[in-house]
């Protein structure tokens, strides 16, 4: 498998869908994307119930790459927030996040405590401020595969023009892979690929500031990487929530209309199958499949 160093050198769109628990991270590994992408905003809101404010620390995102990382064929890109703090924390970043199995680290500069990217009321810190923490992430990096995406959230608050400007500077500062977040037309997002030459990522958030193009419009436009960070979450969300209406209404999951996911199926993707194999070589396998 091609590394995701070596894929944004070649032509085409690397479309990184957004994992946000293990089941996700496990389904969408048996499809045989270039990448997949772990949401912050996901993450924190599986694994915490909370929104992607801040509240989530280094340790609970570390683990969470940590366990997707490891479990994941296909390489994983990582929202890394702010670096957790100052420069020194920075550096910790980066070297966990590598450490953990993650192929890239998304670092963002916004003021502490972040928002989500696609709300309103974000602030970012000054640009130098910025640059240093690039410098501290790609000095802390043990291998140039792992690669540092550098992400500005300046449009929403200071313009487009100062985020492009960023954007830039933050690639002088060694950044391998540029975010300028929530442009908010098509006419922006071509003039961000125009004033940047470093592989840019578009993110694609189905109803938030951006529109959402198809692969080809991506492709046009001049980006690199797609990511559909939340996509995958909101299509779980609603079908949970005609479920739980259907129990509410009926006191059954009869006659529901919301299609399933096959239970066996779901054994499969989770990995029972090696519960069996382990069964039929030590245990009692007098149940186990055939």
């Amino acid at each position: 498998m091609k590394s995701l160093a070596q894929l944004i050198q070649q032509p085409g769109l690397i479309t990184a869908p957004g994992v946000y628990d293990m089941v996700s991270l496990r389904l969408a590994d048996k499809f045989g994307f270039d990448a997949l992408y772990m949401t912050g905003f996901g993450t924190v809101a599986s694994h915490l119930g909370l929104p992607d404010a801040g509240l989530a620390t280094y340790s609970d995102m570390v683990n969470r790459v940590t366990a997707m990382a490891s479990m994941a064929k296909t390489p994983l890109i990582a929202d890394g927030d702010t670096g957790y703090g100052g420069l020194l924390n920075m550096q910790h970043t980066v070297r966990g996040y590598e450490r953990a199995g993650a192929v890239a680290i998304q670092i963002e500069d916004q003021e502490f405590p972040k928002k989500c990217g696609h709300t309103l009321g974000r602030r970012v810190i000054p640009m130098n401020d910025m640059v240093q923490k690039i410098k501290v992430a790609v000095d802390a990096r043990q291998s140039n595969d792992f690669l540092i995406i550098a992400r500005t959230d300046a449009r929403t608050s200071l313009g487009l023009d100062e985020a492009v400007r960023r954007a830039d500077a933050y690639a002088n500062a060694g950044a391998d892979i540029l975010f300028v977040e929530s442009p908010e037309s098509i006419d922006e997002m071509t003039q961000i690929t125009k004033h940047l030459k470093h592989p840019l990522v578009a993110n694609m958030v189905e109803k938030g500031r951006t529109p959402v193009l198809s692969q080809q419009e991506l492709l046009d436009i001049g980006y690199k990487i797609a990511i559909f960070p939340v996509t995958a979450l909101l299509a779980s969300v609603q079908a949970m929530s005609e479920v739980y209406t259907t129990f509410k209404a009926q006191g059954s999951s009869k006659n529901a209309k919301t299609p399933l996911y096959d239970f066996t199926a779901l054994t499969h993707l989770m990995g029972f199958e090696d519960v069996w194999s382990f069964d039929q070589k030590y245990g009692d396998n007098s149940d186990i499949p055939k």
